[in-house]
Formats: C-alpha cells, structure tokens, sequence
C-alpha cells in the first residue's frame, strides 16, 4: 500500500509522515533527503548546484544508498553516511534548485518507485501523488501559510543553537515555494485526487490523528 503526502517546504511532512509510518508500521520514505544528498555532493564538491551543465556532467558520479536502522532512514552518498551533513539549511535550499532537472529526477525516480514495491511506504514530497506514485492509494496534499511554516522552522534552528532571522526564513519559503511551483518538471501541485491539509492551526497529534484515519479508512 502506498501513501503519498505532497506539500511545501515546512509544512511538516517528513515530521508527520515519520510519525504515522511508526503508529501504522509502515516504511516511511523521505525523498526530499535524496534531493537533498544531491545537493550535498555539489556543495561539497565545489559545483554551483545552480550550473545545470556541470550537474548534468557530473551527476553519474553521485551513488545514493538507503538504509533503514531501527526504524530511521538512514542516506548514503558514495558510501558515506550523510544523514545529519543534509539538514543544514543552505543544502535546503539548494536542493530545490537541483530538483529542477531532468537527470536528477530521472536518477531518484526508479530508486523511490522501487522501494514503494517492497513494502507498505509513506513517501513524502513535492511530486510523489502527480508523478512518482500517481497510484497511491492515500494522496494527501499537507500545507501551512507561510508565516506559520517559518515560525515552526525559526523553533527548530533556535532549539540547535543556530543564529537565525524570522523574516529571512519566511522569504526563504516564500522563494521555495515559487521555485517547486513553477519549475518546468514535475512542479508542486496537488494531486486532482489528493485530501488537502492546512496544519495552520492544528497540533502535530492532529494532523497524525486525521491522515492515520484517512489511511485506515483505505484500508491501511
């Protein structure tokens, strides 16, 4: 069975997704992270993610692995664990970057589809109900404003000590979300047949509350 959960940057859906994988005992998918080790391997190799010529030259270079420890997902890029080095918020922002081109969609979208063959998955993204599961069984769009998303993403930063601005993290979404919305391939969409969820004004318990029952009632 599959569970697609789309939405913008900071709605919470790796959160949430992680959250109800656990209460169902499903396997949760975060593709994200796998746009996001890209973005990594660029940053890191000294290549302007925003170069689609030298991503494209360079992009058979990059081996992504997945493992599952203990119920947490665990990425490899070329055999090196780099689970924690994705999170940081300029890889954030690149991967959406990253996302817009075709040789690295087409790179993730076998690995994503092949791994919801093997089991029960939530998978979470930007196209997972349009493009990479257009199948799904449960196809939740989950949203927030822009503001709320930033104040739950300036917690976060403050909560590790990071220096951070409110109004720069809200411009920060505010650029994702026109990017994924308006990129030429797969862009953020929801799904004709997905359940839209603005979490604006719910708690996290909710939020899982309402998809674990929308995925119980398909059978899940």
């Amino acid at each position: 069975m599959k569970i697609a959960i789309d939405g913008p940057a900071g709605a919470g859906k790796s959160s949430i997704a992680k959250l109800v994988a656990e209460e169902i005992s499903f396997v949760y998918v975060d593709t994200g992270a796998m746009f996001r080790t890209i973005a990594y391997y660029f940053l890191t190799n000294g290549i302007d993610p925003a170069d689609e010529a030298a991503v494209k030259a360079d992009c058979e270079q990059i081996q992504i692995g997945i493992e599952y420890k203990e119920g947490e997902q665990h990425i490899f890029l070329n055999g090196t664990d780099v689970s924690k080095e994705i999170r940081q918020e300029e890889v954030g922002k690149n991967a959406s970057v990253v996302a817009r081109y075709g040789c690295v969609r087409e790179k993730l979208l076998q690995m994503q589809r092949e791994l919801a063959e093997k089991s029960n998955v939530i998978m979470d993204g930007r196209d997972i109900g349009t493009v990479v599961l257009p199948d799904a069984e449960v196809k939740i769009y989950l949203t927030a404003s822009s503001l709320v998303r930033a104040k739950r993403r300036y917690a976060q930063l403050q909560e590790k000590g990071e220096d951070c601005n409110l109004e720069e993290i809200e411009k920060d979404i505010i650029a994702r979300d026109e990017q994924d919305m308006n990129r030429a391939i797969a862009p953020l969409r929801q799904a004709e047949d997905a359940i839209l969820v603005d979490t604006s004004d719910m708690t996290i318990p909710e939020v899982v509350a309402r998809i674990r029952a929308l995925a119980e009632e398909a059978g899940a």
